[in-house]
């Protein structure tokens, strides 16, 4: 996987170029429920935010975990801005490798979070 890198000494974090992102690894990346509910809260948005606002009922440890595995399948974007890391979602780039995939998986993670009354 060719990997976009991070200047030497840069706050710049790595991210798989467009042409990298493989089906395989965005499904495993939406497969967890707190990454699942991470790249909603982002589409809801509709912009970037940062870590700190999520309300993720684990540790800030985990949390990194999951925006690491997300950033790396190339669902999400960082960077930072000052000392907040910022978060948005891959969104163009997810519709033009996997057209509808997104907006399928957001709708059903909606219908199931109706269903469930989350």
């Amino acid at each position: 996987m060719t990997t976009a890198t991070p200047a030497a000494g840069s706050r710049d974090l790595p991210h798989p170029v467009r042409e990298d992102i493989r089906l395989e690894a965005v499904l495993h990346a939406l497969s967890d429920p707190m990454r699942l509910q991470i790249v909603r809260e982002l589409a809801a948005e509709r912009t970037e935010l940062t870590c700190s606002q999520f309300v993720l009922p684990v540790t800030k440890s985990t949390s990194t975990h999951h925006f690491r595995v997300l950033r790396e399948a190339g669902v999400i974007r960082q960077c930072y801005r000052g000392t907040a890391k910022m978060n948005g979602l891959r969104r163009d780039d997810l519709d033009d490798l996997f057209p509808g995939l997104l907006d399928a998986l957001l709708a059903a993670a909606a219908r199931q979070a109706t269903r469930l009354g989350g």
